[in-house]
């Protein structure tokens, strides 16, 4: 869907070694061997210590510890994400966006996939205090999916945590900006048009069991990093083209658009729900076997899975493991991977002073994206099919469903240029490699 394929990108450019990708999340397993070729050991941290009352006990890990090093992954999450962006180009598995990229780990979140203030500030202070090029956020900060500094359904301690996550944390993404690194985010999975939200019934997550059901959400809240200052924010596209039907979208806050997944297309035939409906990426191999994926002789359980081994015995450290995953966390990593080839062709300096300011970058990635006319004009589509003008509903029948949910429905605004759906367009993996 982006030209990042042998004929296509790789001929062209595959990043260059001295750009810096720092993926905020749940770790990177720099075992796995597609990753452990451009995994940056000397600048990975970990900043999280893990909370048994979410993550688990902590002698029941692989590691038997709640203090992790920077090179393991027991949320498997983050390790997805990076082989998107990084995945070496060695004839095993798959190749990221930028295979010749470095992947800097900067653990911020919890093995069971939260995202506390605390750990990501750190993450973006470390990031921009050490180089880093570009950042993967593809979370939301808990407790709180949408940050509201004065919604009269929370208390005033609520409020005031909540005005705490956005203040504190467009102080760290400022810092961050002013310090050369682009950042990029997750648009959510919360199938919500972000200018126009109206509901959060998951906040706040954490202590489990505190949810309420805030039916009063406006404009005026926040999902925080993705709304954040000088985010720059990916919607996620099915195998079609269309939005997936989860992803969040809106005219103010789509800035790009990228493959996230969508196993509800192609309703009614076989493909319907496939795994290969969604993104195939790295996945830790203990986790994977844990979670019952493989068996310990590396034999896929599921369709979601795929293994891939070199000659000879498989072990650790010559079999891949892959799982199939969808959500715009999957989008987002592949706009990562094509800035990390811009700043490959604008960047300057050398090392760790490698880089390109974070606004020409999001200038190059706006305008090296395919819009919507165009994008689907290549495919033989019209554009207005998958984003109506006059902007209507865009309805996600499901004729296998016995009642079709209008839960999925979304109104797209805009034109073929930029629209809520695809921003300005979808991005392009060549047209970036050749600047």
């Amino acid at each position: 869907m982006i030209h990042a394929t042998v004929d296509e990108s790789y001929a062209v450019g595959t990043g260059n070694h001295d750009v810096l990708v720092g993926i905020i999340d749940t770790g990177i397993d720099a075992s796995h061997p597609d990753l452990a070729p451009n995994f940056n050991a000397d600048l990975s941290q970990n900043f999280t210590t893990d909370i048994p009352l979410i993550d688990g006990p902590c002698n029941q890990e692989p590691d038997k510890s709640c203090e992790d090093p920077p090179d393991v992954d027991e949320g498997g999450h983050g390790s997805h994400v990076a082989g998107t962006v990084g995945a070496a180009l060695n004839g095993l598995g798959i190749a990221g966006v930028a295979p010749d990229v470095s992947l800097v780990n900067l653990r911020a979140g919890q093995d069971s996939g939260f995202f506390f203030l605390f750990e990501t500030l750190a993450a973006l202070t470390y990031a921009a205090d050490n180089g880093i090029d570009v950042v993967n956020m593809s979370f939301f900060t808990d407790p709180w999916l949408f940050n509201c500094r004065d919604n009269p359904l929370d208390s005033p301690t609520e409020q005031a945590e909540q005005s705490t996550v956005i203040d504190a944390t467009n102080a760290a993404l400022d810092y961050a900006y002013s310090n050369g690194v682009t950042l990029i985010a997750a648009e959510g999975n919360e199938h919500t048009d972000l200018g126009n939200p109206t509901y959060d019934a998951i906040s706040p997550d954490y202590p489990p069991g505190e949810e309420k059901v805030r039916d009063n959400i406006t404009n005026d809240c926040m999902i925080i990093p993705t709304e954040g200052n000088h985010v720059i924010s990916v919607s996620a596209l099915g195998s079609t083209g269309r939005k997936s039907y989860f992803s969040n979208y809106g005219l103010e806050q789509t800035v790009v658009s990228a493959p996230g997944g969508d196993r509800r297309e192609f309703f009614g035939t076989s493909q319907y729900n496939a795994a290969g409906l969604r993104v195939l990426s790295t996945y830790p191999a203990e986790l994977a076997m844990k979670e019952k994926l493989i068996t310990r002789h590396f034999k896929p359980r599921t369709s979601l899975a795929v293994v891939d081994c070199e000659e000879g015995k498989p072990s650790l450290s010559t079999c891949g493991v892959y799982v199939y995953l969808q959500g715009t966390s999957m989008a987002s990593p592949h706009a990562v991977g094509v800035a990390a080839l811009i700043i490959s062709r604008i960047g300057t300096g050398i090392g760790a002073d490698f880089g390109a300011d974070p606004a020409d970058v999001e200038a190059e990635l706006r305008a090296t994206a395919t819009n919507a006319d165009d994008f689907f004009t290549a495919m033989g589509e019209d554009w207005r099919d998958f984003c109506p003008v006059p902007p209507t509903v865009f309805h996600y029948d499901d004729p296998t469903l016995p009642v079709d949910p209008p839960d999925w429905d979304a109104l797209c605004e805009g034109d073929a240029e930029f629209n809520g759906f695809y921003g300005d367009g979808v991005i392009d993996a060549l047209a970036a490699a050749n600047l």
